[in-house]
């Protein structure tokens, strides 16, 4: 029992107020209302219940948590079925879902495909087309091939036709019957020589471009060693014949002598050679400063030269006849074999087959001509027929044969362009200390063959007769330094002369001439033994000092145009093309059409430069020489992958792209790709 405020009291335990407290819990449990939830106005909650004048302090209610119904096994089962079939129905909703989601991606994975091998099918028939075209296109190159053989023929024909009295290179009699008139003939005055040089340099040209021009498959040895030894035998006469010439020049020395000096001064120039010869007559010491008239080229020499009988003879030659001495060389015929002895053994099979078939055919014929004969009724008709098969059959071979005959020469030739590309396994032999390398450098502007000579007996005049002492032995050279110098110090008696060469106003030297001598022992080039070289560009005067007199040059790198920073096919119009290839030092523009080169033009650091050359269409192996002699070299060859650092190629693919390349370029423009240095050797990347 407690008392209220009001003076009320209430039983706590009273069964009516507990009864009615529980009831209206129950109640508001079952109409879905909460624990706390308020039953709504009119009926109080069990917190707001209290009575008048207990001043709101009612006893506190317990906990409703206490009273939770708790739920049946029957419901707990219930529960749990309704939750499976929701997470049944979700599964089964997830699993159509993603069944129609896998058909939508197959239809659109079939309907791409089907997309695919439609342009599959398209691009084959594309690619198919193209096949049958590239084959007709490839078909050009034997064409060509032919056409260079038919062009070779008639400039033989041609030349039969001059009578012109020189030989034909290729004829080896012709060739030995020349050699052998030109040693009998003898006193050939210089001016005679020079004429008689023109025709003896044609020919070796000739020679040389035979061995270039022609596919080593098509060349026998026989042949190859036939060229090789009319070139050097033609070198060695013509250089015979430039020295006796020049003893008979120097027998009249005494009549040419200058009036000023007493000495003898002669000049003769022509486009392939220039002399330049100095007699010795008075031996006065303090002359020792030799310079020719209208020219810088000139020697400084010593004491004991200007006070001897000697003679200084310069011959300059354009051409190198010294080190191709032992350099004509051809593309082995062992690298060409492996290439087209397979296609020559399907053609020799075939051929027997055709052979065999048309035997077989003949004999059948002859069988039933035989036959025929018996009936006299249908001879005639017969024998026609037969005569229409025949010939039929016989067209049929030699249309065979004829294909088969342009596959091998299209497997020939493309053996010899995959040779002109391949590169070298082997390093060129090792080179010693001071020996130039002709593989990595390059003689330009030709040979000076700078010699001492012992000045000849000069011819006397006794009673209006000429008599002149004639020696044996020749043109003897004067050996300096001499080979005993007991008595004397060497270094002072003895120093190096110094020379002063003019530069050939044709050649390009894009850095300072390097200047080499040749070792006649060694059979190479060397840079010893001259020292305080000093190039001037403006006046193209090269000056150094020589210890020992003999042949020199002048040499550049090779590669030093290489490798190309850039170039460019363009199309000019219908097999006219232009390509523009730019180094570092220079931008080269050719023009090409048919089978004809031209230089176009020339630019050396952004300046035009004027050639020669320009305006003058040549076929492509002398044009090519034409640009290397020039100092424009920027052919590689089988060895510049050994001193040029690039990304070599399958010879095979390379040779592929530049035929492609070829047969496009009149109608679409071709460029170089930087992406070309970083794929694989398998392949090529260009512009287009």
């Amino acid at each position: 029992m407690k008392q209220t405020g009001g003076g009320a009291t209430i039983d706590s335990a009273s069964p009516v107020l507990n009864d009615t407290k529980s009831r209206s819990y129950i109640t508001a449990e079952r109409v879905g209302l909460g624990k706390n939830s308020n039953p709504g106005v009119g009926w109080p909650s069990s917190q707001q219940l209290s009575l008048p004048g207990s001043g709101g302090q009612g006893p506190k209610p317990k906990k409703s948590g206490s009273k939770k119904k708790k739920i049946t096994k029957a419901e707990r089962l219930k529960l749990l079925q309704e939750e499976e079939e929701r997470r049944l129905k979700e599964e089964e909703e997830a699993r159509l879902k993603h069944e129609k989601e896998e058909l939508e991606r197959l239809e659109i994975q079939r309907i791409e495909k089907e997309k695919w091998n439609q342009l599959e099918a398209k691009d084959l028939e594309r690619r198919n087309e193209e096949l049958e075209e590239l084959c007709l296109l490839e078909g050009c190159f034997p064409e060509a091939e032919k056409l260079k053989q038919e062009t070779r023929l008639l400039s033989q024909w041609n030349h039969y036709i001059q009578c012109d009295g020189s030989p034909d290179p290729s004829v080896a009699q012709e060739m030995n019957t020349f050699i052998s008139l030109w040693k009998e003939k003898t006193n050939e005055t210089f001016e005679e020589l020079i004429e008689k040089s023109k025709v003896v340099l044609n020919l070796i040209e000739k020679l040389k471009f035979i061995l270039l021009e022609i596919s080593p498959c098509d060349l026998q040895d026989k042949n190859i060693i036939q060229y090789q030894g009319s070139i050097l035998q033609l070198q060695e006469l013509l250089h015979l014949k430039f020295n006796v010439a020049t003893e008979i020049l120097l027998r009249q020395a005494s009549t040419l002598a200058d009036l000023d000096s007493g000495n003898m001064e002669k000049i003769i120039k022509d486009e392939n050679v220039s002399l330049y010869v100095w007699a010795n007559l008075k031996k006065n010491p303090r002359y020792r400063s030799v310079r020719f008239s209208e020219t810088q080229i000139g020697f400084e020499i010593p004491r004991i030269l200007a006070t001897s009988d000697i003679a200084l003879r310069l011959l300059h030659t354009r051409y190198d006849h010294v080190s191709t001495l032992h350099l004509v060389s051809t593309p082995s015929k062992e690298d060409t074999s492996s290439v087209t002895e397979p296609v020559k053994d399907d053609v020799d099979n075939v051929e027997k087959a055709v052979s065999k078939e048309v035997e077989e055919k003949s004999k059948q014929q002859e069988r039933r001509s035989h036959l025929i004969q018996e009936e006299e009724i249908k001879v005639e008709e017969e024998q026609g027929d037969i005569e229409v098969k025949m010939s039929s059959a016989e067209e049929e071979s030699e249309a065979i044969k004829c294909e088969l005959e342009m596959k091998v020469l299209s497997e020939t030739i493309l053996a010899a362009q995959l040779l002109l590309v391949e590169n070298s396994s082997e390093k060129p032999e090792f080179f010693e200390d001071n020996t130039v390398d002709l593989c990595q450098f390059t003689t330009l502007g030709g040979i000076y063959h700078l010699d001492i000579l012992e000045l000849p007996s000069q011819c006397k005049r006794v009673k209006g007769w000429m008599i002149v002492e004639i020696l044996k032995e020749g043109l003897q050279k004067y050996t300096y330094p001499p080979e005993t110098t007991e008595d004397l110090e060497t270094e002072n008696a003895f120093p190096p002369i110094e020379v002063t060469l003019e530069v050939h106003e044709n050649v390009i030297f894009f850095e300072d001439p390097m200047v080499a001598r040749w070792d006649a022992e060694g059979k190479h080039w060397r840079t010893d033994g001259i020292s305080n070289v000093f190039y001037k560009p403006k006046e193209r005067l090269v000056t150094f000092s020589l210890e020992t007199f003999g042949p020199l040059t002048l040499i550049q790198d090779a590669h030093i145009n290489m490798p190309y920073q850039s170039w460019e096919l363009r199309p000019l119009d219908v097999n006219k093309v232009l390509l523009t290839v730019t180094t570092v030092f220079t931008e080269i523009q050719i023009q090409i059409k048919e089978n004809l080169c031209m230089l176009s033009s020339v630019k050396l650091r952004d300046k035009k430069h004027v050639s020669v050359l320009e305006g003058k269409w040549m076929t492509p192996i002398p044009f090519i020489t034409a640009l290397k002699e020039a100092g424009l070299n920027i052919f590689p060859t089988r060895h510049s992958h050994f001193y040029v650092i690039i990304n070599n190629k399958v010879p095979l693919v390379e040779v592929k792209a530049y035929r492609q390349m070829a047969l496009l370029s009149s109608a679409f423009a071709f460029g170089w790709s930087k992406w070309n240095l970083l794929c694989n050797s398998t392949k090529v990347v260009f512009k287009r």
